[in-house]
């Protein structure tokens, strides 16, 4: 016969257990159709993005694909609950061809747009994108680059990083953005691998989410677990920085 504290002792693990996989459940329902964490391995997205900064992205903002989905199983083709990107939305997307990586991107051309990269500036559709100076960039080892704040015609405003003048993605061939794709490309515009080179236009197919908000930033390449360094590596100005 069981004894009461046997009963309570096994009551309480299959109640542990229950509540794990719960938890576990809820954990990724809400990654999959609500938000999902992201970090910045490299520089493309500066002065937006640094390295070491940590985000949530909005899953149901575009509507779901099968990369929404853990692991992205070949489940179905094409997004349901679709919805239109914006021009100049800060987009995390799988990179075309190699489907096992994330990208952050801004997208700046729509389907049918022509765009092009002349002397570094801009052009949509035959148009320069009004550019402004807007001082200097100050990076963390002390160097600094030129700053210009560009916007798009629907009104979206922000900074882009001039590394140099002449660099290969500072004139560019014509590109005419085919049906059902994007062009994307980073702020740090002469250190970033985006449409203009190997990524190429982006399916529809592709995206994963809209960048929502920073949350949390470690600067020096620092592990956020490692919890001593907080005090001269965290960036707690950064936190809660909202991207749209």
């Amino acid at each position: 016969m069981v004894d009461q504290a046997e009963r309570t002792e096994k009551g309480g693990f299959g109640e542990t257990v229950k509540v794990i996989i719960q938890a576990l459940i809820l954990a990724l329902v809400i990654r999959t159709f609500l938000f999902q964490p992201f970090s910045i391995p490299s520089g493309s997205m500066m002065p937006t993005l640094l390295v070491g900064d940590y985000l949530f992205v909005s899953k149901w903002s575009y509507g779901f694909s099968k990369y929404s989905l853990p692991f992205s199983p070949d489940l179905f083709e094409g997004r349901v609950l679709a919805f239109q990107p914006h021009r100049g939305d800060v987009v995390v997307f799988r990179k075309p061809h190699e489907e096992d990586v994330d990208y952050i991107k801004r997208l700046v051309g729509l389907p049918g747009d022509h765009i092009q990269v002349r002397e570094g500036v801009l052009y949509l559709n035959g148009k320069a994108v009004p550019r402004e100076p807007a001082g200097e960039f100050n990076f963390e080892d002390g160097a600094k680059a030129q700053q210009y704040r560009e916007t798009l015609p629907n009104g979206v405003s922000y900074i882009t990083l001039d590394l140099s003048p002449n660099s290969p993605g500072d004139n560019t061939r014509e590109f005419v953005v085919p049906a059902d794709h994007y062009f994307m490309m980073g702020d740090n515009r002469d250190n970033s691998l985006d449409s203009r080179f190997d990524v190429g236009y982006v399916p529809f197919e592709n995206l994963v989410g809209k960048a929502r908000v920073i949350f949390f930033s470690i600067k020096d390449d620092v592990s956020p677990l490692e919890i001593w360094k907080w005090p001269s590596d965290l960036r707690p100005g950064r936190f809660f920085t909202w991207l749209g």
